[in-house]
């Protein structure tokens, strides 16, 4: 009988964390480990059949905003379940879920850092700050996807669980078929210049300053297109902006696009100037599909695992961002980095979770 998890992923709207939470799921031994996805109910995109096919469950509860009503259900839910361990994704929320957990007597009570904060998102930085210091209350295991999320949430002198976002390098890797299939299908043809972006549609990502990157691009290389593939609540402001940059015939707005992986096939170059991250899953997609990206000085080093991975300085001119962007096109993976590549191999950190769980569980016993 395989022990059940609990993890709690807030809102299911196709991005990241929820990303994480699925990979781990389809690549753990779900003979010894299911996972029950506890999700607010306002989530977008929910994958009802595939988690159910795999033995695990969706559960919707109020959504976190609704704190009354929100640790009301979770209390029921966990003493009602029984679940040995719960494991929260949402940050510095999820002192509200663990303290739930707490009082409902669940023994392992994990908090993992995916995100930090950063310039731009003045009213959420200032609840996770307030927030931050209670992050170790009523958790007693702590886990992050980099040292620099662990330390932006935990502290620099605690200890805690890395247990990297990782992917399937096997799905992700090169394919010249895929890519020549996949610029077909969008109409783009084998010569011109891709720069792709895959993101929710949040300040976070700073689709603003993505467009005005690419306007500086045409003016460099005529013949490019800018894929965004992604939903969320700035998508309309986006589409307006690159209308009022003049570029709207070149920017692609994909929506949620279901076969991410083929979706990097037909990239030169991938831009992520976000006002923060963990560490993006975006850029372990990347550089296991052998795509060059130019990420933001703001995004911690430990997300560039091969030397396909560079930093732009955000404070920097939109042109000196294209210009970086166009001399990494046709960069090349070095056989060298595929020691890094192996190290975010979603398979080898399946693994890493399960042992983890298993000490966990031992522990209580």
């Amino acid at each position: 009988m395989p022990t059940r998890v609990a993890h709690i992923v807030g809102k299911m709207l196709g991005g990241g964390v929820e990303t994480v939470v699925m990979n781990y799921y389809r690549h753990i031994d779900r003979d010894r480990y299911q996972f029950d996805l506890l999700i607010d109910s306002d989530s977008t995109h929910i994958p009802f059949l595939e988690v159910e096919a795999m033995g695990g469950r969706i559960i919707k509860i109020p959504p976190y905003q609704h704190q009354m009503a929100y640790q009301h259900e979770l209390k029921h839910l966990f003493r009602q379940e029984g679940w040995d361990i719960v494991h929260s994704h949402i940050n510095a929320m999820s002192v509200f879920p663990l303290h739930a957990a707490q009082m409902a007597g669940v023994p392992v009570r994990i908090a993992h850092s995916h995100s930090t904060s950063g310039v731009g998102e003045y009213t959420k930085n200032v609840v996770k700050n307030f927030l931050k210091p209670f992050s170790k209350t009523y958790a007693n295991v702590l886990v992050a996807c980099s040292q620099y999320a662990g330390e932006w949430l935990f502290g620099k002198d605690v200890d805690f669980f890395v247990l990297r976002n990782a992917v399937d390098t096997q799905l992700f890797a090169p394919n010249e078929a895929v890519r020549l299939k996949t610029r077909r299908l969008l109409g783009i043809s084998p010569e011109t210049l891709v720069v792709g972006h895959i993101g929710r549609f949040t300040t976070q990502k700073n689709h603003a300053y993505l467009l005005k990157i690419f306007r500086a691009i045409k003016q460099l290389e005529c013949d490019s297109v800018l894929l965004c593939a992604g939903e969320g609540p700035l998508i309309e402001a986006a589409k307006e902006r690159a209308s009022d940059l003049g570029i709207a015939d070149s920017v692609r707005f994909l929506g949620q696009f279901r076969s991410t992986q083929d979706l990097y096939q037909a990239f030169d170059v991938f831009c992520l100037p976000s006002l923060y991250e963990g560490l993006p899953m975006v850029g372990v997609e990347c550089q296991a599909s052998h795509t060059p990206i130019l990420a933001s000085d703001v995004i911690t080093s430990e997300a560039a695992f091969t030397s396909l991975m560079e930093f732009e300085p955000l404070a920097s001119e939109p042109h000196a961002w294209a210009e970086h962007l166009l001399a990494m096109r046709g960069e090349t993976f070095n056989p060298e980095d595929e020691v890094g590549v192996r190290g975010f191999d979603i398979a080898a950190n399946a693994s890493r979770l399960q042992s983890m769980y298993d000490t966990l569980l031992e522990g209580i016993q």
